[in-house]
């Protein structure tokens, strides 16, 4: 061989490395990686200046269970180390970055007793998500909820880590005390009012779940028509409250009547009317 790169022909052999060396790599990548230094393995271009790093009992199971529960994706492959335990894990979930590894007592890298620290994760469909936890293994520390700062529930996953798990994008809108939400438009004869109002201002009419009601659609109006010869003729307005039991009782008390809560799938509602004989309803929204 006159040239020294046709030896870059010839087929490659395995060489043994110094066994010294291999001992103080596989130390060395240990402790980066058990120590909390950062070891991605995929790029990112967005950056990070806070990436959670948890210890779990058992990272393979972990790692199917964040994939299923919170909808996370794999960041390349788990680093196994040369006793078969995960030294580093990594999952991508929405636009964060999940970082853990199995326990390793001898390094300190252990699951706390209460779970360590309370990680917030947020997911498409909270209820699902949670549900979806509990039926897996996780044990449910609370209830799925809104507390005034938004939907979220608490689980502690079986490998020993807890989870605020909250609604990801914008939420619900909630209705303020006194807020008008529908509006009923009670008249004599129901079919009369469809025939008028939809060929003057081209309402659209669908069968509500009692005769001679209808839902009712127009530009700037959503609400529902009511007909029937006892109707009192107008408007009928329903109104948002924060405490059904105590806003009947408000109208009571200020010469009102109150009917009795009746209960639907969209929250509690009482039939009133005011002290001028003005008929309205109170609504409260579905406790979660």
């Amino acid at each position: 061989m006159t040239d020294p790169f046709d030896a870059l022909a010839l087929p490659s052999s395995p060489v043994d490395p110094d066994p010294a060396f291999a001992e103080q790599l596989r130390d060395d990548l240990r402790r980066l990686i058990l120590n909390g230094v950062e070891m991605t393995t995929t790029d990112t271009t967005a950056p990070r200046s806070l990436t959670p790093y948890v210890a779990v009992t058992d990272a393979r199971a972990a790692l199917e269970f964040y994939v299923e529960v919170f909808g996370a994706r794999r960041r390349g492959e788990p680093i196994v180390m040369e006793d078969g335990r995960i030294g580093h894990a990594e999952l991508a979930i929405g636009d964060s970055v999940l970082m853990f590894a199995e326990e390793f007592p001898e390094l300190g890298n252990v699951v706390a007793a209460e779970g360590g620290a309370l990680v917030r994760v947020e997911v498409p469909d909270v209820r699902r998500s949670v549900a979806r936890a509990v039926e897996l293994g996780a044990e449910l520390l609370r209830p799925v909820e809104d507390r005034g700062y938004g939907l979220g529930g608490t689980i502690k996953d079986p490998y020993g880590q807890r989870w605020l798990v909250g609604q990801a994008g914008p939420q619900e809108p909630r209705e303020k005390h006194g807020e008008a939400i529908y509006f009923t438009f009670q008249v004599p004869d129901d079919e009369r009012a469809k025939a008028f109002y939809g060929a003057v201002l081209g309402w659209q009419f669908t069968p509500g779940s009692v005769p001679g009601a209808w839902g009712t659609e127009g530009d700037g109006l959503t609400g529902g028509l009511w007909g029937g010869p006892e109707r009192q003729t107008g408007w009928k307005l329903m109104y948002a409250v924060d405490d059904l039991a105590v806003a009947r009782e408000q109208v009571r008390e200020h010469g009102g009547t109150a009917g009795e809560v009746e209960h639907h799938s969209y929250g509690r509602t009482a039939d009133c009317v005011d002290d001028q004989g003005i008929e309205f309803w109170l609504w409260e929204r579905p406790r979660e």
